[in-house]
Formats: C-alpha cells, structure tokens, sequence
C-alpha cells in the first residue's frame, strides 16, 4: 500500500488530514486551467490512491472563487493546433485517463464547485461521485465552442447517466453555461450552499463517509462504476458476490456487536 499524505505534487495543492485529501488547482489568477503537466500529474495522483492506506476520501475544491477554467488557452489549446495525429491521440487519451484514473481510485470523491467549472473542469466535477456547488457557480462542457465534439473525455456516455439524454444533448450541443439552480433541479448537483460555508460543508460530508466502512465504500464506487455496462441479472450477481466479500470483513463484525451492545459502531475499514 502507499501512503500518499507526504505527497507535494509540482502542479495542484495537495494536502490529507483524518483520511480525506483536499486537491485544488492552483492558478486562481487565471482561473485554474489545466496545463499537460497538470493533467498528467492529476491522472497519476489519482492512479496511485487505488493503493493508498492513508486516504479514504477525496475533495477537489476550487481555489481564488472559481473552480477550473478547462484546458488553458496557450498552454494547451494553442500547442495542440501543431500536432500531428498521433500526437494528438497521445494527448486526449491522456485527458481520458484522467476520468478513468478519477472512476477505479476506489475512494469517494466529492467535487465543491464555485465560479467556473468548464471544459476539463467541467468533466472533473462530471467524474466526482457527488457534486456540491455554489449558487453562483457555472459549468459548461464547451468543447463546441473552440470547434471540437463534445464527446469528450467520457461526456456522452456519463453526462446523460446524471442528468438525461435530452438535457446533456443541450448542453453538449450548445456550450452554453448549465446555471447552479438548473444543475440542482436536474440532480448534477446534490445541493447549492453559500460560498463562505462551501468548504466546510463538503469536508463535513467527507469525513461523515470515511467514518464509515471504507473498504465497503470502495466496492460501492466500484459497482456504481461498473454496473453501467452490467443486465441486470449480471448486476444482481456481482452485488451478491461483492456484498459477500463486505461480509468478510471486521467492520461487518464490528458493526454486529456494536449493534448488540446499543452501541455506535466504529469503523477501521478492514
């Protein structure tokens, strides 16, 4: 296993306290874009949590008001108007491992969005297992609005999932800015909360889930994940055999006698 609160990552701020990781980009003066090295470092931060010990959940929070501009205009935009093919599939592979790294970490991650959130950082807050915003907080998947699809990094398989066909189609087709009050009505956001009370709000939901039974957490994500693709008969079976596996462990116990004992059960996740 790896322990991953001494980590001090070059391109994010970094920081793990009582289980939970707080991650914010950090260029608020330009409003958190991604950059290729801020990408990859995301993508290989999140790889590693699959084996961390001393996480069990992850807030990505914003930083200076706004959450993530997306890919940077100069930095990325303008560099990959120069590539090649093969380069170019290099790259928005890479942006997709991201999503994928973000979906088998194993850890909840919870996204407290406030400003922009837009292009990549509109599809980080897409990859969160449960979104937090401000009501003044925006997000756009306007991938068409520098003339690309927008079936990017995972978009049209996992934003009509969140919030039906027919709203994502909108919002992939137009680029237009999905308002705090349309993503809570349409449930891409769990719930609006004030900008002074957003932080605080989300690391009280995160250290609520890893008080629980963490490794059951982690087979939740995994068959919150994997069951997309599953009948429902095959979904049945793998929850019988995943929910046989949370059996085995010391927190299912510990929960038993605790339970015995009119006692609250606390949880080591094992």
């Amino acid at each position: 296993m790896t322990d991953m609160a001494g980590l001090k990552p070059q391109h994010f701020l970094w920081d793990v306290e009582n289980g939970v990781a707080r991650v914010r980009l950090n260029r608020p003066e330009r409003k958190n874009p991604l950059t290729f090295e801020s990408y990859a470092e995301l993508r290989d931060t999140f790889r590693q949590l699959a084996y961390a010990d001393d996480v069990d959940v992850v807030v990505f929070l914003p930083n200076g008001g706004n959450f993530s501009s997306g890919g940077d205009v100069h930095d990325i935009i303008g560099p990959l108007v120069a590539m090649d093919m093969k380069q170019l599939l290099a790259f928005t592979r890479m942006t997709g491992d991201l999503v994928k790294a973000m979906l088998n970490c194993s850890k909840p991650i919870i996204a407290a969005v406030d400003g922009v959130a837009v292009g990549a950082g509109a599809i980080i807050t897409m990859a969160s297992d449960i979104r937090l915003a401000t009501p003044q907080a925006k997000t756009a998947f306007l991938f068409t609005k520098v003339g690309l699809a927008g079936c990017d990094m995972g978009a049209c398989a996992m934003l009509p999932r969140i919030i039906g066909q027919g709203r994502a189609a909108e919002l992939l087709y137009s680029g237009r800015s999905m308002s705090a009050e349309e993503g809570e009505r349409w449930g891409y956001y769990n719930r609006l909360i004030e900008a002074d009370a957003l932080e605080a709000e989300a690391l009280t939901l995160a250290k609520s889930i890893a008080s629980g039974p963490t490794f059951a957490h982690g087979i939740t994500k995994t068959q919150l994940n994997q069951e997309w693709s599953m009948g429902l008969d095959q979904a049945i079976e793998a929850e019988a055999q995943a929910q046989a596996i949370c059996m085995q462990t010391r927190d299912f116990e510990r929960a038993y006698h605790a339970f015995v004992a009119k006692q609250k059960p606390v949880f080591e996740g094992n």
